[in-house]
């Protein structure tokens, strides 16, 4: 069986220095307010592969009212999702929209690619990493926040 999922997910800036996107770290960047890292990329990525497993979101799996998750690593989540999916599901396919006036996607997304298909099992050509101005528009536009939609193709015996 092949099942699709979508993600999204928002943070408003922080005023500190130093994002996490994709499990990249840019320490120029203005970071993000978060219960976790507040990492977007994987936030989202987490929600689209639960959502192509009907296993919830990402709220379900790990509350931000949870102690346990303050100040955690977005990746550490990736890595409890990928075993709350495997080994009954394979991921197929990842792409990624960063939606940022700030930083420049593009210098950091041969890294994402690398380091999301490695937290994932899969090769680095079966993860696509973009980033897209919001045109001035929006709370992305003003530079108030980023945002990221990711979408997953997956592919299982027992979904």
């Amino acid at each position: 069986m092949i099942r699709t999922g979508i993600g999204y997910d928002s943070h408003r800036f922080s005023g500190k220095k130093g994002l996490v996107l994709g499990g990249v770290f840019i320490p120029e960047a203005p970071g993000l307010e978060g219960h976790s890292d507040a990492d977007v990329v994987i936030h989202a990525l987490i929600d689209a592969l639960l959502g192509a497993a009907g296993a919830g979101n990402i709220g379900r799996l790990f509350p931000d009212d949870d102690p346990r998750y303050k100040g955690i690593a977005s990746s550490v989540l990736l890595e409890k999702t990928m075993e709350v999916l495997a080994p009954a599901r394979v991921i197929q396919n990842i792409d990624v929209i960063i939606l940022a006036e700030e930083p420049r996607i593009e210098p950091y997304s041969a890294a994402m690619q690398k380091k999301l298909a490695a937290l994932c099992g899969i090769m680095p050509e079966q993860v696509s990493v973009k980033g897209k101005s919001n045109e001035g528009m929006g709370f992305v536009g003003r530079r108030e926040g980023i945002a990221s939609f990711v979408s997953v193709l997956i592919r299982g015996e027992e979904i």
